[in-house]
C-alpha cells in the first residue's frame, strides 16, 4: 500500500476549460444493445489527439446509471482527454427496476460492442481500460476478474466477442455483495438473493490472468470502508496480480479538489503505462 502524504504539493493543479475541448469528437448515444423494449447506450469522445487506446468508464451510483449529454461530461473527463484517450461512458440499466447482477450484464456486453466496433471508434480493441467509482469501481473490478472468451456457438455477434480489458482503476468499490444483498432501501440495486451474490463478488474471482489493477481509496470513507481495498489488494498480492492501493489520506467517499486531482493523475499515469507502454509501445 502506497501513502500518500508529502507530494501533493508536486501536483499541478488544473482548471478545465469547455473551450480547450471543441474539438473533441462525440459519438453520442451508441446502440450496445436493447432490453424491455428500451436501449442500452454508450458515447465516444474522442480528442484530436488521440493515442489509439481507450478508457471505458461505469456511469453507476448505487447501481444507478444517470443519463447526461455527452458534452456536459467532457469537462469531468478532461484528465484523459488531454492525455490522448478516447473515453466511453457506458450506461446501464438501473436501479430499482434492474439489480447488480443486471448491471454486470449489461457493462459486459458494452465492453463486447466496444470491442466488436473499435476500429470504427478509432481505437486498439486490446488496448482498452475501464474505471468507475463506487459501484463503477465494483463494476470495473468485474469486468477486469470475471472476463470470457466470448460463446463463439452465440447467434448474436457481440456475444461471440470476448469482453477482457486489458488494465483496471477502481475508486473506492464494494468488493463482497455476500455482506450487503437484500433488502435495501438506499440502494435498491442490491435487493436480490444472497445466492447471487457470490458470482458477482470481486474478492472472490481474482486469477494470476487478471489485468494490472489500481485501487484507490481515502481512509475516511464512511460509505464503502477502506476495507474492501485492503482485502482486494491482498488477494490481488496472493494471486500475483499486478496491482497498486493508493490510499488518500482524509479523503470520503467521492473525491474533490487536490484529492480529485491526485486520484486522476494516478488514474492517467496507470492508463499510460499499461495501456501505452510495454508490449504496447511502437
Amino acid at each position: 500500500m502506497r501513502l500518500i502524504k508529502s507530494y501533493l504539493a508536486l501536483i499541478v493543479g488544473f482548471t478545465i476549460c469547455a473551450s480547450s475541448y471543441a474539438d473533441v469528437e462525440i459519438k453520442a448515444d451508441v446502440v450496445y444493445g436493447h432490453k424491455d423494449g428500451m436501449a442500452l447506450v454508450y458515447d465516444v469522445l474522442q480528442p484530436e489527439n488521440a493515442n489509439g487506446a481507450a478508457v471505458v468508464f461505469m456511469v453507476s451510483g448505487g447501481w444507478f446509471s444517470r443519463w447526461a449529454p455527452p458534452e456536459n461530461r467532457v469537462q469531468q473527463f478532461g484528465h484523459f482527454l488531454d492525455a490522448g484517450f478516447t473515453v466511453i461512458p457506458v450506461h446501464h440499466g438501473s436501479a430499482p427496476r434492474y439489480h447488480v447482477p443486471d448491471a454486470f450484464t449489461d457493462v459486459s456486453r458494452a465492453i463486447r460492442h466496444i470491442k466488436l466496433h473499435a476500429e470504427n471508434h478509432g481505437i486498439d480493441a486490446d488496448r482498452i481500460g475501464v474505471t468507475g467509482g463506487s459501484a463503477g469501481g465494483h463494476l470495473s473490478l468485474m469486468l477486469g476478474l470475471a472476463a470470457d472468451a466470448g460463446d463463439s456457438s452465440a447467434r448474436d455477434e457481440v456475444m461471440r466477442q470476448g469482453n477482457s480489458v486489458a488494465a483496471v482503476v477502481a475508486y473506492f468499490p464494494p468488493v463482497d455483495l455476500r455482506e450487503i444483498t437484500g433488502p435495501n432501501d438506499r440502494f435498491p440495486a442490491l435487493n436480490f438473493s444472497n445466492e447471487k451474490a457470490a458470482a458477482i463478488s470481486p474478492i472472490l474471482h481474482a486469477d494470476a490472468e487478471d489485468p494490472p489493477t489500481l485501487l484507490i481509496h481515502g481512509d475516511a470513507d464512511d460509505l464503502v470502508n477502506i476495507s474492501a481495498s485492503q482485502i482486494m489488494q491482498a488477494e490481488f498480492q496472493k494471486q500475483n496480480v499486478v496491482s497498486e492501493f493508493i490510499t488518500i489520506p482524509g479523503a470520503g467517499h467521492g473525491f474533490r479538489g487536490d484529492d480529485a486531482v491526485l486520484a486522476n493523475n494516478a488514474s492517467v499515469a496507470w492508463f499510460q503505462k499499461h495501456l501505452l507502454e510495454g508490449s504496447f509501445a511502437d
